[in-house]
């Protein structure tokens, strides 16, 4: 297929899980041809506007504010804004629309999409959606009746979406995200000053942190680390949580299998470390971890709408290709699953197969030429 310079609005964002296959969706675009021209439109003071440029696109904000179901006086007087600021962000869309004159939209998901894809299908722009979880969000749920192709990266999105524009493209993650060799997994140990005669774990909690994880490791730690002989932990506490981390940690120096850090450079080097990893189930943590063929234990969030993180977590879990502990339960039982998957090599090796199944490489150029083939429609 020719790939011809295009012009392309990419839109959405709110989360890393958003903005990630954004910045890949667009590289990719300008991998197969680099005169295409990419404009962001994100929202207004979410993580988008500081990085996408800082991955070296343009981007405009809209004033646009989500739906918090929470309900609290200040959360209701939020909800009675958001008709008023939806309108504008459509108008405001339409206007960038005129202005930059793109031959396609992509949403992405997050509160930035709505208003673009709908000014833009509204205007005929060709327009596709990306979702990332296996539970479609509400914005794309909407949009899935005006855009012309829905990528997607988990069966049976059709409860959600037309079947007839639903295409099985997975979701874009880091290209270094793959298989770890023996020389990737001897690096890894070596970076992260592991004893390659044991057993490692691997915890993230993402970039902020999280606060179950954190507290199920304290817990375990300050029960004396039951289970933890002959294994080291790589912990991710996250920095929101860096400072009291440390401040535990320092009550606790006898711990010396135990490394953490706010900050995981090298994830792919993390990875291959690893024999076990702890995480979240966001989507494109899922997709990493189908990539790089790792046995995890999933410990989904329950703070995060619609329930995404569980979907995502049970489409492994169906499959045998990944553990599951309920966040209220992961203080008791977090850490006896992990050591007890991690001292278990026939039990990781048949996750690791199983997981392997699921992998959607080249998930990128999957949606790029499916963008392109919707232009030739």
């Amino acid at each position: 297929m020719e790939h011809k310079a295009l012009r392309v609005i990419i839109s959405g964002g709110g989360t890393g899980g958003h903005i990630f296959p954004a910045v890949s969706i667009a590289g990719k675009l300008k991998e197969v041809n680099p005169d295409t021209e990419i404009l962001f439109v994100g929202a207004e003071g979410k993580m988008e506007m500081e990085k996408v440029p800082a991955a070296g696109y343009k981007i405009v904000g809209l004033k646009i504010v989500g739906l918090q179901r929470q309900l609290t006086l200040k959360n209701i007087l939020n909800d009675l804004t958001v008709p008023f600021k939806v309108v504008g962000s459509v108008l405001n869309a339409r206007k960038i629309i005129k202005e930059f004159k793109p031959d396609l939209a992509i949403g992405v998901g997050g509160y930035a999409s709505a208003p673009l894809l709908f000014a833009a299908t509204s205007m005929g722009i060709p327009a596709l959606i990306q979702e990332q979880n296996g539970f479609a969000g509400l914005t794309n749920k909407l949009l899935g009746k005006r855009v012309g192709s829905i990528c997607v990266a988990y069966e049976n999105m059709e409860r959600f979406f037309p079947a007839d524009k639903i295409v099985m493209t997975g979701n874009p993650i880091r290209k270094e995200m793959v298989p770890a060799t023996a020389e990737m997994k001897a690096e890894g140990i070596e970076m992260y000053g592991f004893d390659p005669s044991k057993k490692h774990i691997l915890i993230v909690g993402g970039s902020l942190g999280s606060r179950t994880l954190n507290d199920a490791m304290k817990k375990w730690i300050s029960d004396g680390c039951p289970g933890g002989e002959g294994v080291q932990i790589l912990w991710q506490c996250g920095k929101y949580y860096k400072p009291e981390t440390d401040r535990f940690m320092e009550d606790h120096k006898d711990c010396t299998d135990i490394m953490h850090s706010d900050f995981i450079k090298r994830m792919d080097l993390a990875y291959a470390a690893a024999d076990v990893v702890i995480s979240r189930s966001g989507a494109s943590s899922v997709s990493e971890f189908c990539a790089t063929h790792k046995a995890t234990v999933l410990v989904p969030s329950p703070n995060v709408a619609e329930d995404h993180q569980t979907h995502n977590a049970m489409a492994l879990v169906r499959k045998d290709a990944a553990l599951i502990v309920k966040d209220a339960e992961a203080s008791e039982k977090l850490m006896p699953v992990a050591l007890g998957l991690v001292h278990d090599q026939a039990r990781i090796a048949e996750i690791e197969r199983n997981v392997a199944q699921l992998a959607l490489p080249d998930a990128a150029m999957k949606i790029v030429e499916e963008a392109y083939r919707l232009l030739e429609k």
